[in-house]
């Protein structure tokens, strides 16, 4: 297997010099290679993009292997995504003009197995391992964030402090180059930022507002420095992550200073309005400006209950979002929550049965029933299927119908129910996937809507693994 590997890369390596000396008689230096080795595939293919833009859909050969020339290549971060144990996974690769660069990962466990080789390795290497120890952070910081200010201040700084050290080192005795540079310490910075953020959101001690009050001055001295448009990183993971806390606690921070609220309510209209005013007002690039746009809107109308909240939130984001595509899907969202209220019947999806007959939902309907979504992209399916079970165990009046919003063929479909052993009778697929999406507002993917026995809704927005659901079924049952 290691003379396999060895072979291999000396392939990768000759091909990569010998079109890179051709071509540098027409545009030296303007081409990078990138490829790879995907040990147990799930699918044959790998998908680059460049920020919002896809370059390519790569077909893996007998060997389940690639070789992918850019030209020209722009230098930052690409995107390379392929179905791996988890549904559709990605990663990134900081790609530079000359670069040859491989990586071998195993879809059982993606980012723990991702390795690169070749020039430009080195660089690869270092961020996704700053990728993989943030991913433990994390989970460190959440603890941290229990800490009294200072306490937990003195820790975080300890932390970056570390990672920089580490970063300076690298740079001293390796030829780093000024992407890497500002993309490491980037990485570096905006995970600290992003600690700073959810402080208040996580330390329970005290109300939001409390918490922000008591801060220190000081505390976020580091605002000054944020780059609302840094285009090197803007769909970098730590700077994707860091904006979406730091408007919300601004957001958070004025809203507070214009009610008597204590708590965090992300259902409150006022607030992400204020959310998307301060979006608006701070970012330039319009990409970047619009997807954050897009998020909040998203996440208040899927969140929010309150569907005569909907047309303010509307307004305000097509205000400011130039998006034709993004206006239209988040209006689009709001027609079809609106037509879900309590009391409508559910609308006539089609559906096709284990069988190959298709009906409409409407037509399953017997008794109270609770519909729940899942995907071939992921296999959280293995957790909604179990919880579901459970809950029919306790309540057997309830019927429980499970819909995949997704499928891109039968037999995929068809396998992942007879590998579980899925109640075939329980299951369907959409007759046409998007449509449907659209007019049930499935997301997020775990959203679970109750009917009662006549088909209509009792409510299209709650969570099978919501502390207060089986409080809904107890009610749906005693009407």
């Amino acid at each position: 297997m290691r003379l396999l590997r060895f072979l291999f890369l000396i392939a990768f390596t000759s091909v990569t010099l010998v079109s890179c000396k051709k071509d540098n008689k027409i545009d030296e230096g303007d081409i990078a290679y990138f490829g790879g080795e995907v040990v147990n595939p799930i699918k044959d293919f790998v998908i680059i993009t460049k920020s919002d833009k896809a370059l390519d859909t790569i077909t893996l050969d007998e060997n389940n292997r690639f070789i992918y020339k850019v030209k020209p290549v722009e230098s930052g971060l690409y995107t390379f995504r392929l179905w791996a144990a988890q549904g559709l996974e990605y990663q990134m690769v900081l790609l530079e003009p000359q670069d040859s660069i491989m990586f071998r990962l195993n879809t059982m466990e993606f980012d723990e197995t991702l390795v690169f080789s070749g020039k430009g390795a080195k660089k690869n290497n270092y961020l996704i391992n700053l990728f993989l120890e943030g991913e433990i952070e994390d989970k460190e910081v959440l603890g941290l964030c229990q800490l009294p200010v200072t306490d937990f201040t003195k820790r975080i700084d300890s932390i970056r402090n570390s990672k920089l050290d580490k970063l300076n080192y690298f740079i001293e005795n390796y030829d780093a180059t000024p992407a890497f540079n500002e993309i490491a310490e980037a990485n570096i910075n905006y995970d600290y930022y992003l600690s700073k953020e959810v402080y208040p959101f996580v330390n329970y001690v005290n109300s939001e507002r409390k918490t922000l009050e008591s801060l220190p001055e000081d505390f976020y001295s580091y605002r000054k420095d944020v780059n609302y448009d840094h285009k090197m990183v803007r769909d970098y993971f730590p700077y994707s992550s860091f904006l979406k806390y730091h408007f919300e606690n601004m957001a958070l921070a004025k809203y507070f200073e214009k009610t008597d609220d204590s708590v965090f309510n992300i259902k409150s209209l006022d607030y992400n309005l204020i959310r998307l005013n301060l979006i608006d007002s701070l970012v330039t690039d319009k990409e970047l400006k619009n997807s954050l746009l897009m998020e909040a809107a998203v996440e208040f109308i899927t969140k929010s209950k309150d569907v005569d909240k909907f047309d303010p939130l509307l307004e305000s984001f097509k205000s400011k979002c130039t998006d034709g595509h993004q206006q239209d899907y988040v209006t689009n969202l709001i027609n079809s929550l609106k037509s879900l209220k309590p009391g409508n019947p559910i609308p006539q999806v089609e559906v096709t049965d284990f069988n190959n007959v298709q009906k409409t939902i409407r037509s399953l309907i017997k008794r109270p029933t609770v519909i729940y979504f899942w995907s071939t992209a992921y296999r959280t399916h293995i957790d909604s299927h179990k919880k579901a079970f459970e809950l029919k165990q306790k309540y057997p009046e309830v019927d429980f119908i499970a819909i995949n919003v997704n499928v891109e063929n039968d037999k995929l479909w068809r396998k992942i129910i007879k590998e579980h052993k899925y109640n075939s009778k329980q299951e369907y697929v959409f007759k046409n996937p998007k449509e449907a999406r659209h007019q049930l507002a499935i997301y997020p993917i775990n959203k679970v809507i109750i009917l009662d026995d006549k088909a209509e809704i009792v409510n299209a927005h709650t969570n099978m693994f919501y502390i207060g659901f089986e409080d809904e079924l107890l009610g749906l049952l005693n009407r």
